[in-house]
């Protein structure tokens, strides 16, 4: 099995709303959506904070989210009693093939965002960077170019 690397997300409070957001900008599919009220009462026990109650109700405590092609990402609400301190130091970077489907993203990610507009780079023909209404970075990318 290869090796991947699958960015987890941690909102607070905002992961079913993100992910459905995600859905649609990306033509992606939600596969898990899992509350905290639905984890076995054992698992749930164990995920509470050592000085607090276990993680319950419609939080969610994991969410999958399948990108066209395979690639994934995960999240979940941070459990309830511990601080939600926004995402710092991390961009998500995706790559498409054409610079239309750039385009479509970068559009439909950015609204209710900030962005960097897309524009040319020695990379790839456009490129731009945003943040979206839920504070997670983007980094986007239309057709590569060869470099060395």
């Amino acid at each position: 099995m290869p090796t991947t690397v699958t960015p987890y997300l941690s909102f607070g409070g905002h992961t079913r709303e993100a992910f459905a957001f995600y859905e649609k900008a990306l033509g992606a599919r939600i596969e898990t959506m899992m509350s905290y009220a639905d984890m076995p009462a054992s698992t749930a026990a164990d995920a509470g904070c050592s000085d607090g109650p276990a993680p319950s109700g419609d939080g969610i405590m994991h969410a999958r989210l399948v990108l066209p092609g395979g690639a994934m990402v995960f999240a979940g609400d941070t459990p309830p009693g511990m601080p939600y301190e926004g995402m710092k130091g991390v961009m998500l970077a995706i790559q498409y093939d054409t610079i239309d489907q750039a385009h479509g993203a970068f559009h439909a990610l950015s609204q209710g965002g900030l962005t960097m507009p897309l524009a040319p780079a020695f990379w790839a023909k456009t490129f731009g960077m945003l943040t979206d209404r839920f504070g997670v970075s983007w980094a986007v990318n239309g057709e590569p170019v060869a470099f060395q």
